[in-house]
């Protein structure tokens, strides 16, 4: 029969051990009449022998059938050691692939079987036993399942991994973030909540493969064991410490005034400050911030006078004298009257302007600015935020630009659930960085340099501009970004424009949904699979008895209908179990997988 008119119900009752039974009886009612009888006994023995063929063809069949109904009952969970997964990460390396579980290929012909069971009823097909309360585990079983590889070409296109909360998000980036460290390659992972299972199971990778020391732990909850990071120590120009600071203060359209002016502020003072020969950092900008940059205008405008004016000491005298001793106004003064004709400085004559400023208004424009800098500079994070220490001190002190120089893994804890804002204010401020170092990768070449692995845990909380711009051109710096959400709504509450979260969801060429039981996010991750036509067998039977009972006609007919059909329903994606997930890959690939649990 062609196969375009053939229809075969994969869930039907398995008759083919009824056939098996009965060739097989056959083959043993020859094989005894051949016994029993004298005459014709090669002919019995040669009649047992197909039937038994036969009977063997059908158990085969019975067999497979048998396993498919089998399979989707299974339920288990699934554990793995550390050093199991080193193994399967070292295979997957030399084969520049990376390790997804296990799971199969989800065609057109496993979501055939699956529509076939919907129209058939799943309970009334495998019984009520089948309907578990942790999910649809039965969706596991419409295949056979291998390991999952995917080329490793494919994480440069970033990936995007959603699901509810407790399904297995951060599991699978402990997956992903073992073999990256197999790798060797740098990794930076920002945990919002803090995980302690994703920060130990990191640092024990690194211990069993003998590399211990790459293993950095950033946590301001844990400060006697957190080293120290500045995220104001890597910029190719000046305005973007500014635009990394202004990035943070509150705003709904980001173009407000008293953003516009509180970047004014910080570009000005870090000016000021590269002037005068010192290192921005948070502490500082605080400071001239809060008290005004009166110091910071002599120290600057000294190193310009040393710089550019011969023998400014004697003339600057006669300015100072004639504000009676004000060195603020006299070296200001001494600038504008005579260092603009020989040497003018566009940022110092910005850090005059902020500096006379009407005091009132200053203050008003810059209050929402102070709060930013006051939870980034309180307690501990002084130290742990900006660093500058006396030579000899013995804690640790990492940027960003070095932790990947160094082949480093650093684990960042914003412990937001003791401080949602100061939680999300570091991991901007610290991705604003990442952005600033990508860029210096792009441009500077990156032929000998390895590929960088981000991951970002719970990304709705820390997500700004610079982590769109580094998804969007950090693929050509060898980043490769993984980010995990429970709904794509949660992007658009964070960046208050739906238009700049779907630029994130746009950035993630894989795509990996474990249950998520938003409708909007299922309906975005099944809307960019192709359709499928599924087939279903329509049967009707009639009869017919005259009223005379001289007449009779009985019919049976099928009829075979083609329906269009989604390769993955929406809704589907709410019924699965904990650490089961589907995944659409770069290329086009779309997989049915579920991952173990690391032990």
């Amino acid at each position: 029969m062609n196969d375009a008119f053939h229809f075969e119900n994969p869930w039907r009752k398995t008759y083919e051990w009824h056939m098996t039974i009965g060739w097989l009886s056959a083959a043993a009612l020859s094989l005894a009449m051949a016994y029993a009888l004298p005459i014709f006994v090669k002919y019995n023995i040669a009649i047992a022998l197909i039937c038994a063929a036969i009977g063997l063809y059908r158990a085969s069949q019975a067999w497979m059938r048998s396993l498919d109904r089998s399979r989707i009952r299974l339920a288990e969970s699934w554990f793995i050691s550390i050093e199991k997964l080193l193994k399967i990460a070292n295979k997957a390396c030399h084969k520049n692939a990376f390790w997804l579980g296990k799971g199969f290929q989800w065609t057109d012909v496993v979501a055939g079987r699956m529509h076939a069971l919907f129209n058939q009823g799943i309970v009334a097909q495998m019984g009520k036993a089948i309907n578990h309360k942790n999910g649809a585990y039965w969706l596991h079983g419409l295949a056979c399942e291998n390991a999952i590889h995917a080329d490793l070409t494919d994480l440069v296109g970033h990936t995007l991994i959603v699901g509810t909360t407790r399904v297995g998000k951060t599991r699978m980036m402990d997956l992903l973030i073992t073999q990256a460290i197999v790798r060797n390659e740098p990794v930076i992972i920002i945990d919002p909540k803090g995980d302690k299972g994703l920060a130990e199971n990191t640092r024990k990778v690194c211990e069993a493969i003998g590399e211990s020391e790459r293993y950095v732990y950033f946590n301001p909850a844990h400060v006697e064991k957190s080293v120290c990071i500045d995220p104001l120590r890597n910029w190719n120009r000046k305005t973007e410490l500014a635009s990394r600071i202004a990035a943070l203060i509150p705003s709904e359209t980001g173009a407000d005034p008293f953003t516009a002016f509180g970047w004014k502020v910080v570009n000005d003072i870090v000016s000021g400050m590269i002037a005068s020969g010192q290192r921005p950092n948070l502490v500082q900008l605080r400071r001239y911030v809060e008290s005004g940059p009166d110091e910071l205008v002599i120290k600057a405008l000294r190193e310009h006078f040393k710089r550019y004016i011969p023998n400014w000491e004697t003339g600057i005298a006669q300015h100072i004298k004639k504000y009676r001793g004000n060195q603020v106004l006299g070296h200001i003064s001494f600038y504008k009257d005579v260092v603009t004709h020989e040497a003018q400085s566009v940022e110092l004559s910005g850090l005059i302007s902020t500096y006379e400023h009407n005091r009132e208004h200053f203050q008003k424009m810059v209050a929402s600015l102070i709060p930013v800098l006051s939870m980034l500079t309180s307690d501990q994070l002084a130290d742990l935020l900006s660093p500058d220490f006396e030579p000899g001190d013995n804690r640790v002190v990492m940027d960003t630009a070095r932790a990947i120089r160094m082949n480093k893994v650093l684990y960042v804890g914003l412990d937001s659930l003791s401080d949602s804002t100061v939680g999300s204010a570091i991991g901007s401020v610290l991705l604003a960085d990442l952005t600033a170092v990508a860029g210096d990768r792009y441009n500077y070449g990156i032929d000998s340099i390895k590929p960088v692995n981000l991951f970002i845990d719970e990304a709705a909380e820390v997500i700004n501009q610079p982590t769109i711009q580094l998804m969007n051109k950090g693929g050509g710096a060898l980043f490769r970004v993984t980010i995990a959400t429970q709904t794509f709504a949660d992007f658009a509450a964070r960046m208050g424009d739906e238009n700049k979260a779907r630029q994130v969801l746009a950035n993630t060429n894989n795509k990996i949904a474990l249950r998520v039981l938003d409708s909007e996010t299922q309906k975005y991750f099944a809307d960019g699979i192709p359709r499928i036509k599924s087939r279903d067998l329509l049967m009707t039977y009639n009869q017919e008895v005259e009223s005379d009972l001289q007449e009779f006609s009985a019919g049976y007919r099928e009829q075979q209908t083609l329906e269009e059909a989604d390769l993955i329903p929406p809704a589907l994606l709410s019924e699965l179990p904990p650490l089961h997930y589907f995944a659409r890959l770069s290329g086009g690939m779309t997989v049915k997988g579920r991952i173990p649990i690391l032990k």
